[in-house]
Protein backbone atom coordinates (compact mmCIF):
# COMPACT_ATOMS: atom_id res chain seq x y z
CA UNK A 1 0.00 0.00 0.00
CA UNK A 2 1.35 3.40 -0.28
CA UNK A 3 1.28 5.49 2.70
CA UNK A 4 2.65 9.11 3.71
CA UNK A 5 3.40 10.22 7.27
CA UNK A 6 5.02 13.15 8.62
CA UNK A 7 7.45 12.30 10.85
CA UNK A 8 9.62 14.70 12.60
CA UNK A 9 7.88 17.37 10.86
CA UNK A 10 8.84 16.07 7.43
CA UNK A 11 6.27 14.34 4.90
CA UNK A 12 7.72 11.04 4.11
CA UNK A 13 6.08 8.72 1.26
CA UNK A 14 6.05 5.10 1.72
CA UNK A 15 4.92 1.42 -0.46
CA UNK A 16 4.75 -0.88 2.69
CA UNK A 17 2.41 -4.25 3.26
CA UNK A 18 -0.60 -2.62 5.27
CA UNK A 19 0.31 -4.86 8.28
CA UNK A 20 4.12 -3.64 8.56
CA UNK A 21 4.41 -1.99 12.24
CA UNK A 22 5.22 1.36 12.28
CA UNK A 23 8.51 0.63 14.44
CA UNK A 24 10.16 -1.33 11.27
CA UNK A 25 9.06 1.52 8.72
CA UNK A 26 10.82 4.27 11.59
CA UNK A 27 14.05 1.61 12.50
CA UNK A 28 14.17 -0.02 9.08
CA UNK A 29 12.80 2.32 6.28
CA UNK A 30 14.09 5.41 8.17
CA UNK A 31 16.64 4.50 10.20
CA UNK A 32 15.37 6.38 13.00
CA UNK A 33 17.02 3.98 16.35
CA UNK A 34 15.62 5.34 19.18
CA UNK A 35 12.08 3.39 19.97
CA UNK A 36 13.34 0.24 20.78
CA UNK A 37 11.35 -3.02 20.82
CA UNK A 38 11.24 -4.33 23.99
CA UNK A 39 8.48 -6.59 24.46
CA UNK A 40 6.34 -6.34 21.11
CA UNK A 41 3.31 -6.73 22.35
CA UNK A 42 3.03 -3.42 23.85
CA UNK A 43 3.65 -4.24 27.69
CA UNK A 44 6.56 -2.03 28.24
CA UNK A 45 6.79 1.20 26.14
CA UNK A 46 10.00 0.91 24.82
CA UNK A 47 8.61 1.67 21.63
CA UNK A 48 6.94 4.81 22.69
CA UNK A 49 6.27 7.84 20.27
CA UNK A 50 3.58 10.86 19.50
CA UNK A 51 1.19 9.86 16.44
CA UNK A 52 -1.04 13.09 16.27
CA UNK A 53 -0.43 13.90 19.48
CA UNK A 54 -0.91 10.52 21.72
CA UNK A 55 1.57 8.42 22.92
CA UNK A 56 1.21 5.23 21.28
CA UNK A 57 2.85 1.88 20.98
CA UNK A 58 4.46 1.43 17.45
CA UNK A 59 5.42 -2.31 18.34
CA UNK A 60 1.45 -2.51 17.97
CA UNK A 61 1.00 0.10 15.39
CA UNK A 62 -0.02 -1.18 11.87
CA UNK A 63 0.77 0.90 8.87
CA UNK A 64 -2.92 0.41 7.86
CA UNK A 65 -3.88 1.62 10.53
CA UNK A 66 -2.00 5.27 10.31
CA UNK A 67 -1.84 6.82 6.98
CA UNK A 68 -1.55 10.59 7.02
CA UNK A 69 -0.60 10.88 10.36
CA UNK A 70 1.72 12.93 12.10
CA UNK A 71 3.98 11.04 14.14
CA UNK A 72 6.96 12.60 16.78
CA UNK A 73 10.19 10.06 17.83
CA UNK A 74 12.48 10.84 20.36
CA UNK A 75 14.96 12.28 17.31
CA UNK A 76 12.53 14.70 16.90
CA UNK A 77 12.40 16.71 20.18
CA UNK A 78 15.57 18.00 19.72
CA UNK A 79 16.38 20.63 17.37
CA UNK A 80 19.62 22.04 15.89
CA UNK A 81 21.70 19.10 18.17
CA UNK A 82 20.30 20.44 21.47
CA UNK A 83 18.40 18.11 23.31
CA UNK A 84 14.93 19.51 24.49
CA UNK A 85 14.24 20.86 28.21
CA UNK A 86 12.25 17.67 28.85
CA UNK A 87 16.18 15.30 27.25
CA UNK A 88 18.19 17.60 29.37
CA UNK A 89 16.34 16.88 32.98
CA UNK A 90 16.51 13.20 32.17
CA UNK A 91 19.89 13.50 31.82
CA UNK A 92 20.35 16.00 34.41
CA UNK A 93 18.11 14.37 36.96
CA UNK A 94 20.31 10.70 36.33
CA UNK A 95 16.55 9.39 35.30
CA UNK A 96 18.47 7.70 32.81
CA UNK A 97 20.19 3.67 33.86
CA UNK A 98 20.52 1.25 30.95
CA UNK A 99 18.70 3.92 28.66
CA UNK A 100 16.77 1.07 27.10
CA UNK A 101 13.53 2.55 28.58
CA UNK A 102 14.45 6.11 28.39
CA UNK A 103 12.91 6.85 24.83
CA UNK A 104 9.53 5.76 25.69
CA UNK A 105 9.43 7.54 28.60
CA UNK A 106 10.45 10.89 27.40
CA UNK A 107 7.96 10.19 24.44
CA UNK A 108 5.15 9.08 26.91
CA UNK A 109 5.77 12.23 29.09
CA UNK A 110 6.22 14.66 26.05
CA UNK A 111 2.64 14.34 25.59
CA UNK A 112 1.63 14.60 28.59
CA UNK A 113 3.35 17.79 28.78
CA UNK A 114 1.48 18.83 25.33
CA UNK A 115 -1.56 17.99 26.67
CA UNK A 116 -1.01 19.27 30.69
CA UNK A 117 2.09 21.92 31.09
CA UNK A 118 1.44 21.70 34.87
CA UNK A 119 1.38 18.24 35.72
CA UNK A 120 1.37 17.17 39.33
CA UNK A 121 3.31 14.17 40.30
CA UNK A 122 0.29 11.86 40.09
CA UNK A 123 -0.33 13.22 36.38
CA UNK A 124 3.22 11.96 35.32
CA UNK A 125 2.63 8.76 37.12
CA UNK A 126 -0.13 8.05 35.15
CA UNK A 127 1.49 9.06 31.94
CA UNK A 128 3.91 6.44 32.67
CA UNK A 129 1.60 3.58 33.76
CA UNK A 130 2.59 1.73 30.12
CA UNK A 131 6.51 2.39 30.55
CA UNK A 132 8.65 -0.19 32.65
CA UNK A 133 11.85 0.57 34.05
CA UNK A 134 14.23 -2.24 35.36
CA UNK A 135 16.85 0.22 36.30
CA UNK A 136 16.60 3.60 37.68
CA UNK A 137 13.00 3.37 39.39
CA UNK A 138 10.75 5.93 38.99
CA UNK A 139 11.58 8.68 41.57
CA UNK A 140 14.37 10.64 39.03
CA UNK A 141 12.11 9.93 36.06
CA UNK A 142 9.39 12.13 37.62
CA UNK A 143 11.60 14.39 39.56
CA UNK A 144 13.25 14.92 35.88
CA UNK A 145 9.48 15.76 34.45
CA UNK A 146 8.34 17.57 36.94
CA UNK A 147 11.54 19.82 36.47
CA UNK A 148 10.80 19.88 32.67
CA UNK A 149 7.31 21.42 33.29
CA UNK A 150 8.64 23.82 35.47
CA UNK A 151 11.43 25.18 33.06
CA UNK A 152 9.47 25.04 30.16
CA UNK A 153 7.13 27.35 32.07
CA UNK A 154 9.51 29.58 32.95
CA UNK A 155 10.81 30.07 29.52
CA UNK A 156 7.57 30.99 28.07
Amino acid sequence: MEMTLTVNGTLRKFDVSADKRLIDILRDDLDLTGCKEGCGEGECGACTVIINGRPVNSCLTLAAGINGAEVTTIEGLAQDGVLSILQTAFVEETAIQCGYCTPGMIMSCEALLRKNPNPTENDVKNALAGNLCRCSGYTQIIRAVLRAARERKAEK
